[in-house]
């Protein structure tokens, strides 16, 4: 079996949206990913940092689609990994104050997770890992990832 090397990242997600418009400003306005470049009514590149995208949005298949209903394939969802916690807290806080629907939240033990979904439907996942050596292990060493309540009162006063 081959294994892929590790320095391997994955780089960008593109996403087919129904409203070029309504996509920037949840992924620009709240979320706060910097427009690097539009293609007219059709595409658009946002990033976080001036890389040159992060996320692709278009609608050249899409424009006045629909969500895949409920049991068919697809994406379940992006993860965009914030530096630290008072990053993520800072994002959380402008999710809050857009009163944008949160669908879950976690604390896995080895990360720190809020669950939302996109003006597309498209599910996405806020976190911040916490350093390797406070991930749970057991006796043998094994990785062993929970789902307790993530208290988000407590993460949106570190957004301070």
């Amino acid at each position: 079996m081959s294994t892929i090397h590790p320095g391997t990242r994955v780089g960008h997600v593109h996403l087919k949206v129904a409203d070029l418009d309504r996509a920037i400003a949840f992924y620009s306005g709240i979320l706060g990913f910097g427009l690097t470049q539009r293609y007219g009514p059709q595409a658009a590149f946002l990033s976080a940092g001036g890389y040159h995208h992060h996320i692709g949005l278009n609608t050249w298949e899409s424009a006045g689609g629909t969500p895949p209903p409920p049991g068919h394939t697809g994406l379940y969802h992006t993860a965009f990994l914030f530096p630290d916690r008072k990053a993520l807290a800072q994002v959380f806080k402008q999710l809050v104050e857009a009163r944008w629907p949160i669908d879950g939240a976690a604390d896995h033990g080895v990360s720190e997770a809020i669950y939302l979904t996109d003006p597309d439907g498209n599910g996405i996942e806020l976190y911040v890992d916490r350093p390797e050596a406070d991930w749970p292990r057991d006796a043998s060493g094994t990785l062993t990832m929970v789902n307790k309540r993530f208290d988000l009162a407590a993460l949106l006063a570190d957004a301070e």
